[in-house]
């Protein structure tokens, strides 16, 4: 059939311009395309009947899974195509492939940093995934099954859940009454809900992978609907916390802070952790803990396997930190203590010296931020000319003065272990400060040396 096409020409006006009749044969770089329209159209090559069957199955996946028969290019192609929102009671046990979670979180959180979770994408999206459940838990609210339900299909992947806030039950308003009005506040009895959070008691027995668990009793952004109580960590809380973790006897590293645990609380908690067999790390740093409760956390060190202990930022003093330092004396297991920003003072600062005698395994001691003196700084110094253990003393931020400066620069120089020594703002003198960094360079030196030789 011959092709019509419009001449090169010019035609004048009012003339219809000539049709030329082409040869089919003729040149088809000299022919006219015809392009459709049709927005579906497409010069695509039509998709082969495996694809077209394998992505029948990714449309269908829900109602029924084949995934494991498959052979591993049809199997990879199906799991690049599944949509990320498909119900976990189907996915949870049946993909295991990297790929497919890496989507699925970075639909969910965007990009993320997967060095902290052993470069797993599984591991990620269900710690993530039950963090988030248990933070937006409303007490006598929620149903715990919403809890429950996803227990069996994150067991296996979760190692540690890091929950930043922990919500209260809902208060409703009072209701007033017109007869009432003369009544004050304080008159009106109380019988909303109670502020406690959620139970543990219904979780952490059934994680049977947990490692750590980091808590803080508060609320997030709460704004200007701030109250205390979104804060309180209440007794009952904590007893039902306590019976928690004693049942959790895979953990090993426990952080609870900024949750207002006071002497009676940590006395609570220490109870139920007596002997547990894995705990390795306790962190209850930016509370309230007293003298009463560093007794107990005193008695924890010599009946448990800690190996470091953060209580810093507390109002721990002289007699709390005596309980430690007998507890240390009788050469716990414990490798790091961290009491910063208490006020021990130098009745607590001279009692951790003396036990630091007797102690041969702790290597760092932070003692920053805890009113001490130069008579801290004597007892220390003393400690330094017979401890061969201890590596890292950080004494900022405390009034050592110049005569605690001295003292301290004579231990130095009889002592070879000790590698990092912070004496910043104690008031110690230029020459003294120096001189004591001259011996931890030399201390250093023979460190790596002794590193090299034993390699």
């Amino acid at each position: 059939m011959p092709v019509i096409s419009m001449s090169m020409g010019k035609a004048p006006a009012g003339i219809n311009p000539p049709v030329k009749m082409l040869n089919p044969a003729a040149d088809p770089r000299k022919m006219r395309r015809i392009i459709a329209e049709d927005p579906e159209w497409s010069l695509a090559v039509v998709p082969s009947l495996k694809n077209l069957c394998l992505q029948h199955i990714v449309n269908h996946f829900e109602e029924k899974p084949i995934l494991n028969e498959l052979l591993p290019s049809q199997k990879a192609f199906v799991l690049e195509k599944l949509p990320t929102f498909l119900p976990l009671s189907l996915t949870a046990n049946l993909i295991s492939d990297e790929g497919y979670w890496r989507r699925c979180c970075e639909d969910r959180w965007g990009q993320r940093d997967v060095s902290e979770y052993d470069l797993s994408w599984k591991r990620m999206f269900f710690e993530r995934h039950l963090e988030n459940i248990i933070e937006l838990f409303i007490p006598d609210q929620t149903e715990p099954k919403s809890v429950l339900d996803v227990v069996p299909l994150c067991q296996n992947y979760v190692r540690r859940l890091k929950i930043t806030q922990l919500l209260p039950p809902i208060r409703k308003p009072p209701k007033f009454n017109e007869d009432d009005a003369s009544e004050s506040a304080s008159d009106l009895g109380d019988d909303g809900p109670s502020i406690d959070h959620f139970d543990f008691r219904i979780l952490l027995n059934k994680l049977t992978n947990l490692e750590e668990l980091q808590l803080v009793y508060g609320v997030r952004g709460c704004g200007m609907n701030f109250e205390w109580n979104l804060f309180e960590f209440t007794f009952s809380d904590c007893q039902f916390l306590a019976k928690a973790l004693q049942s959790c006897t895979t953990l090993k590293i426990l952080k609870i802070n900024q949750s207002n645990v006071d002497d009676d609380k940590c006395r609570t908690l220490v109870s139920n952790l007596l002997d547990h067999p894995s705990l390795l790390e306790l962190d209850l740093s930016h509370n309230i803990i007293g003298d009463r409760g560093a007794r107990a956390l005193g008695k924890l060190l010599n009946r448990s396997h800690l190996k470091q202990l953060d209580i810093y930022d507390n109002k721990i003093k002289g007699p709390g930190a005596q309980a430690l330092a007998h507890a240390l004396s009788k050469n716990t297991p414990l490798e790091s203590l961290n009491l910063r920003l208490n006020q021990i003072g130098d009745e607590g600062g001279q009692a951790l010296a003396q036990a630091l005698l007797k102690n041969c395994i702790l290597l760092n001691l932070h003692l920053g931020a805890n009113e001490l003196t130069e008579p801290t700084a004597t007892a220390l110094s003393h400690m330094l000319v017979h401890n061969s253990t201890l590596k890292r003393l950080n004494l900022s931020c405390n009034r050592l003065g110049e005569d605690g400066g001295k003292a301290m620069e004579e231990g130095m120089s009889h002592n070879s272990s000790l590698l990092e020594c912070d004496i910043r703002l104690t008031g110690v003198r230029l020459e003294s400060e120096y001189s004591i960094k001259k011996h931890l360079h030399t201390n250093q030196a023979k460190g790596r040396q002794d590193t090299a030789a034993s390699r």
